[in-house]
């Protein structure tokens, strides 16, 4: 499975972050952004690294990876992390007040995931609450539950089946986007005036439900058809996406109005609350 970019939020910043080698690596830029409040955190970071090199700081290096993760276009872009150990090492370099702080919150993350390891089921009641905690409603939540789980099933079929890189999984998601919504996601996120949000936290009730059907079609497709490489896949995408398509278009036509909306969930009125900070 190709783990995705997932956000923690540290007194109101977010930290990226993902599972590499069964631990959680974080982005280097935004644990640099979130202690010094710094406009320009790789300038921050790239002179930071010039006075590590300075004092023999070798393990520090060790300890990062250029990782691809979620960048503010939306789009996957490679940057520098580091896991638990290394990203301790750089807080001790930083002057700020914020460091003692920040190394609870990372000892905290880093807990819960050994936590996760030993019982699955954990991640996903955290899932459910970080998402009640900005305020979605229950329904709501349980269908975005769903549908990461059927999107990870997808995700599986495709690493097992010939997709093999990020490219390769964005290529087939656009194809299932285009067939159900007539839209790729990055102009779905255009509609919606997302940039560096995920664009299915946006979505209202049948844009998640058609999401998941398109999906959940394509897997059974790719089982059923055994199907290999990723011409294959990528046809398969498609009819899986044209099923929902199908169904979308029906449902607009009794409705009057299009299931495609420029709106985002949260900001509509019956579904704002007060939002709570994840320090």
């Amino acid at each position: 499975m190709i783990e995705n970019t997932r956000i923690s939020i540290f007194k109101g910043k977010e930290i990226r972050k993902i599972i590499h080698e069964n631990e959680w690596w974080f982005s280097v830029i935004d644990v640099i952004e979130a202690l010094t409040d710094s406009n320009i955190p790789k300038r921050y970071w790239s002179d930071l690294k010039i006075k590590l090199k300075e004092e023999g700081a070798v393990e520090v290096y060790e300890k990062i990876v250029r990782l691809k993760l979620v960048a503010s276009d939306g789009k996957m872009r490679e940057t520098d992390c580091s896991n638990t150990e290394g990203i301790f090492r750089i807080i001790q370099s930083i002057p700020s007040p914020k460091a003692e702080p920040f190394k609870r919150w990372l000892a905290k993350v880093g807990y819960e995931r050994v936590q996760e390891i030993e019982d699955p089921e954990l991640a996903t009641k955290r899932t459910r609450a970080l998402y009640k905690a900005k305020g979605y409603s229950d329904a709501w939540i349980e269908k975005r539950v769903r549908g990461i789980a059927i999107r990870e099933e997808l995700t599986d079929e495709w690493q097992k089946r010939g997709a093999r890189e990020q490219k390769d999984y964005e290529i087939l998601t656009a194809e299932i986007s285009k067939a159900t919504f007539g839209i790729t996601p990055s102009e779905y996120k255009n509609l919606k005036g997302l940039k560096r949000e995920n664009l299915r936290d946006h979505m209202n009730d049948f844009e998640l439900i058609f999401t998941m059907l398109g999906e959940r079609a394509t897997t059974e497709i790719h089982i059923t058809e055994d199907s290999k490489g990723l011409d294959k896949l990528q046809k398969d995408a498609k009819d899986g996406g044209d099923i929902a398509g199908v169904a979308r278009k029906k449902l607009e036509k009794r409705l009057g109005r299009s299931v495609v909306s420029s709106k985002n969930y949260l900001k509509e009125p019956e579904n704002q609350k007060q939002f709570k900070n994840y320090d």
